[in-house]
């Protein structure tokens, strides 16, 4: 059913769908309203059985999912930027106890400075947590990797966080198609959790490991990734049989197939990348874009194979390593001979409009591009600050 509908509603929706039984709640924008709708949900008896457990923290808020899912319950929650950072020890806790819960990252700047807006610093700073990281493009997208999602975490017995960009999509009112409750039945069975904590059968989960065997169980936690790499494209296929389109899945390309130069991004930015390449294929530049949906574990074959035979390649991240400089880029290197060029964009919510992009694609066809650019940087401002500081 096609809807107008704010993206983090439209999300929230989707979850319900898929029938959790523990919603764990700590607000911190831009995540709120979709926790909000779903307290909405179950309070209204809409969404059951499903408790709702308000918590004081997000440290708090992935605890609970945590012992929910150890216990049997399908469990979700939902934070952004600091948030993301204060559940940091949690989040290893739930890979490592291989717990399939979903989360959904608001993608906000992490401070400081404070800032509350659109970029990837918080995912990104917990890429090897042992987290399966899906990115959405499009609300459509970010309310199908949801559903999406919960099959695989369960399939795998892994956690999955679905990143969709703060503001730029929870915020954003646009038209989705909202499946029914018995499609979404139909792809999303009942939870049967591979481990289960019981009263009459009591064992303990997450015990220490000592040297003799902690390797060994990180390698096991590496090869789960690994195959995520198989089931996240075959559940993609699924979706789509199912509900009708394509979405999710590892890479998504976009006029690669003759492309000398490609463009790498995630999330909602590729929206305005590929207005931008269209707008240049007309003009008769040979330009494609390579969308990377899965984060982590990420796909090196598929990259590969997406960019062989291109001449140059660029990496537009939402995000900064300080002192090295991309993030994405540097697992492009291991997927790709060449050198990619990475242009740091967007930070801290800064537009990156299709005339930065413009230009910016010129000098890269060009070869004009420097090996780490900062687009649309303020050079009098950083120039006059580094005077001022020595």
């Amino acid at each position: 059913m096609f809807t107008q509908i704010e993206g983090s509603r439209g999300v929230a929706e989707a979850v319900a769908r898929c029938r959790p039984e523990v919603i764990c709640a700590y607000p911190i924008s831009p995540q709120t309203h979709i926790v909000e709708a779903l307290s909405v949900l179950v309070a209204s008896g809409e969404l059951t059985p499903c408790e709702f457990v308000n918590v004081e923290s997000e440290f708090a808020a992935m605890s609970v999912a945590i012992g929910a899912s150890a216990t049997g319950a399908r469990a979700y929650t939902a934070t952004a930027s600091q948030g993301l950072l204060y559940m940091a020890e949690a989040l290893y806790n739930a890979s490592g106890l291989g717990l399939p819960i979903v989360m959904t990252v608001a993608n906000r700047a992490i401070g400081a400075p404070i800032n509350i807006w659109n970029d990837h610093s918080d995912a990104m700073s917990q890429r090897d947590s042992g987290w399966i990281q899906l990115y959405a493009e499009s609300n459509q997208e970010a309310l199908d990797l949801h559903i999406q999602a919960f099959r695989i975490a369960e399939t795998l017995s892994l956690p999955v966080m679905v990143c969709m960009d703060g503001f730029v999509l929870t915020h954003a009112v646009e038209r989705i198609d909202l499946p029914s409750q018995e499609v979404v039945d139909g792809f999303v069975p009942p939870y049967e959790p591979r481990q289960l904590l019981d009263p009459d059968e009591p064992v303990s989960i997450g015990a220490m490991v000592g040297p003799d065997a902690f390797t060994e169980v990180r390698y096991l936690a590496h090869t789960k990734h690994l195959r995520a790499l198989e089931v996240i494209p075959q559940v993609a296929a699924e979706f789509a049989a199912t509900f009708g389109r394509d979405s999710g899945g590892l890479v998504r390309d976009y006029r690669c197939a003759d492309a000398e130069t490609v463009v790498i991004a995630l999330g909602s930015v590729l929206g305005t990348v590929k207005d931008t390449v269209d707008e240049l294929r007309d003009e008769g530049v040979s330009i494609g874009v390579l969308g990377v949906t899965s984060f982590r574990p990420f796909p090196f074959e598929a990259v590969g194979t997406a960019l062989r035979g291109v001449k140059r390649v660029v990496v537009l991240e939402r995000a900064l390593a300080v002192g090295m400089g991309g993030i994405v880029a540097a697992d492009v290197r291991m997927a790709w001979p060449g050198e990619p060029c990475t242009v740091i964009a967007g930070l801290g919510g800064r537009p990156v409009t299709k005339k930065s992009l413009r230009a910016l694609f010129a000098d890269a066809v060009a070869d004009r591009l420097e090996p780490l650019t900062f687009l649309d940087l303020k050079r009098d401002l950083v120039e006059r600050e580094l005077r001022r500081t020595g």
